[in-house]
């Protein structure tokens, strides 16, 4: 929105919203105010007119939702045996159908689906906004499932159990029906996972005190069918301070497991094994670390080096982001003499890995590049699985060790490379299955690999996707950046900033900035709590590389971010101004000085700090985009969006920065989505709404602008 005229007296001169002073925005934190709405859709109005209104971004948005309602998209599918799922929106089911298909059916050229749920038909009658939020489909049966439906898009979910023969949901007890018998949970961050047909494990709001600070579920507690949720028998109780807790089962035949968990923090999770009488067996491994079992097998991914007693003297250190392999009831029996499946290297991390029913399936990134490997469980020697292209990621998906043998399927997709769907098995050929089609022009589109010196020299890789006619000469250019919860970048086709932004003449740039996971956990606790400034300096290193290898121009440069991802850009926005020509911020945090207080985000802490212990706030303040705005200082026009039903991290953020960056005189925009949850949009319309708007605001400032 454009700066307001003049600035109010008492908010003349501010630097930031001081932490000892009463914020005077936090009325804007009242997500469903009347108050609030309508500031929100006054800020709507004016963004609508200024970017939505022309032919030129109708086009691209018309293209952006062809592009997601078209058929000719892969149906990536869930498998379950030997049956595919799939949940499936175009344009004449908005909302979505959940379905599902045999494999044979799925490789014909034409697959017929068998439709369980029509979302569109079911909002309708229901006269709800239902949001797809997932299902799980009781194994090996197939016959329940526990659907998950949120309203609008929100995490908070309603959990209804669905007929697969009748295709009805059943109905929970009542007082009018004693014979109905269904598993229901009205809305709530809730868990519901099946033990058997007649048995679920449930955590959910069951009154007061079983929440933790977080809003995720504190109890965990067994129900059985036809007995009211408040007759379910409790299995474990966490703390208040906890993230949550949780309760599964290990359905494997043979190796039947019941398992809690405890996860204290977002990084660190204490794990029991249930036994039949009540008694817990803990997992004792590293909080931080990430262990599974399979059958005999039990693997332990290590977040930070490990050297585990022995018990006979004897001492054995294991790297941060190493995978080791130990029997189970060995390990359970106090044996701590691992093999080392996978260790890492300056230039490799493990990116993932999964079992089939035979073998261990890794999959490796190499300078951010993918690498697949297949494991044998035993002498755990590794050989290649197969071939995946550079520049590209590929994906394992759908391995199933319970029903599906050896099989798997793979994805693989580059930045100007739509996705190719492919069957295989260990050992055997590997089959096209399906090919999505290009949605951009891509004639001439090149993609390479750099690496930025940051501020402590560490190097920092980015790709670069331009036209090669671009080579030499600097031009208009975005890039993006997340660096956050160890979550890795890897190259991905993407047709709207193709058709948005590449077409046009743009350069695209994807930055594996620290926080991320692209080099292993290491890679991402270099930039945890009072570090975190590594990330900072990695993506302003990146942009003052661009400019410096003549791809860019300051003026000409933007950068956009969601999520963590937009608090990047709001400290881009307060600390390296001069960097950028033009910024949007997505779904952002913000205000770092009350982010615990606020939907989710207590269950940051781990990643961010304690803005209420002062040593933490210290250096939490330091960057705070909130608190470091500058009435007097130039910022580069800034776009920001979220959306009013996002309960994960809250709409205030955004609101309240737009606000105050408003009183205080810099050119700022602002746009929130009355629906659409954490990802900003609820459908296919919204979704090419969103992305329209964010190219179109770069077309303005960075090519409009720089034209004239």
């Amino acid at each position: 929105m454009s700066p307001a005229s003049a600035r109010s007296a008492t908010m003349a001169g501010m630097t930031g919203v001081d932490a000892q002073q009463t914020d005077p925005y936090l009325w804007l934190e009242e997500v469903t105010g009347d108050r609030a709405l309508d500031w929100a859709r006054a800020h709507n109005e004016v963004v609508v007119e200024h970017f939505a209104t022309s032919d030129r971004f109708s086009g691209l948005e018309h293209r952006i939702l062809d592009m997601l309602d078209t058929d000719t998209r892969i149906a990536y599918p869930t498998r379950r045996g030997s049956r595919l799922y799939n949940f499936w929106r175009d344009a004449e089911h908005p909302k979505g159908l959940w379905r599902r298909t045999t494999f044979e059916e799925y490789a014909t050229d034409d697959p017929a689906w068998e439709v369980l749920i029509d979302l569109d038909t079911l909002a309708a009658a229901e006269d709800e906004n239902w949001v797809w939020g997932g299902a799980a489909v009781l194994r090996p049966e197939q016959s329940l499932a526990l659907v998950s439906l949120s309203r609008g898009g929100a995490d908070a979910k309603v959990i209804r159990e669905f007929d697969m023969a009748t295709k009805q949901f059943r109905e929970p007890p009542s007082p009018d029906d004693d014979t109905a018998d269904g598993f229901h949970l009205p809305e709530a961050k809730s868990q519901l996972r099946w033990i058997d047909a007649d048995s679920v494990y449930v955590g959910t709001d069951f009154g007061p005190g079983s929440l933790t600070d977080s809003g995720y579920p504190r109890i965990v507690k067994r129900w059985r069918r036809g007995t009211p949720l408040e007759q379910a028998e409790t299995v474990f109780e966490g703390e208040t301070g906890d993230v949550m807790v949780s309760a599964g089962y290990d359905r494997t035949p043979g190796y039947e497991r019941h398992y809690v968990a405890r996860a204290t923090d977002f990084f660190n999770e204490s794990v029991y094994l249930l036994e039949d009488d009540g008694s817990l067996r803990f997992i004792d491994v590293p909080s931080d670390a990430s262990e599974s079992w399979y059958k005999d097998w039990m693997l332990v991914r290590l977040k930070t080096s490990w050297t585990p007693e022995t018990g006979d003297g004897t001492a054995v250190t294991y790297p941060a982001g190493a995978l080791l392999a130990i029997g189970l009831e060995r390990f359970l029996s106090g044996a701590r003499d691992f093999d080392v499946v996978f260790t890492p290297d300056e230039h490799t991390s493990l990116h993932g890995y999964g079992w089939t029913e035979n073998y261990l399936v890794l999959i490796t990134l190499e300078d951010v590049q993918t690498k697949l490997y297949v494991v044998t469980p035993g002498d755990w020697q590794r050989s290649p699985l197969a071939d995946a292209p550079p520049m590209a990621t590929t994906s394992v998906m759908n391995l199933d060790p319970l029903e599906g043998g050896d099989e798997f399927m793979l994805i693989s997709s580059g930045f100007t490379t739509p996705g190719t769907l492919l069957a295989s098995s260990v050992g055997g050929d590997t089959t096209p299955l399906k090919q999505e089609p290009s949605f951009f022009d891509a004639e001439g589109i090149v993609t390479e690999q750099f690496f930025a010196t940051s501020d402590d020299g560490t190097q920092v890789p980015y790709f670069v996707i331009r036209h090669r006619d671009r080579i030499g000469t600097p031009g208009p250019t975005v890039m993006s950046g997340y660096g956050g919860f160890e979550v890795s970048r890897t190259p991905a086709y993407s047709g709207a900033s193709g058709m948005g932004w590449l077409e046009r003449g743009g350069t695209w740039v994807m930055t594996n900035i620290r926080g991320g996971g692209e080099y292993g956990p290491q890679w991402h606790t270099q930039a945890q709590k009072a570090e975190r400034h590594r990330v900072y300096e990695d993506f302003s290193a990146i942009a003052k590389d661009l400019v410096a290898r003549g791809i860019t121009t300051a003026a000409q440069l933007g950068a956009v971010g969601g999520s963590n991802g937009g608090l990047l850009m709001g400290v881009m926005l307060t600390r390296y101004p001069e960097l950028f020509g033009a910024i949007v911020c997505q779904v952002p945090l913000l205000d770092m000085k009350r982010y615990h207080l606020l939907l989710a985000g207590a269950s940051w802490i781990a990643e961010y700090g304690d803005p209420d212990k002062p040593e933490e706030w210290e250096y939490i303040s330091k960057y705070s985009p909130y608190q470091n705005t500058d009435p007097d200082r130039a910022y580069p026009p800034i776009l920001f969006t979220t959306s009013t039903r996002d309960d994960r991290v809250h709409p205030g953020h955004a609101r309240k920065m737009a606000a105050l960056l408003e009183e205080q005189g810099h050119t700022v925009w602002y746009h929130e989505n009355i629906e659409g949850g954490h990802g900003g949009a609820a459908d296919n319309k919204q979704m090419a709404f969103q992305a329209a708007l964010i190219y179109e605001f770069f077309t303005q400032k960075l090519l409009d602008e720089q034209a004239r």
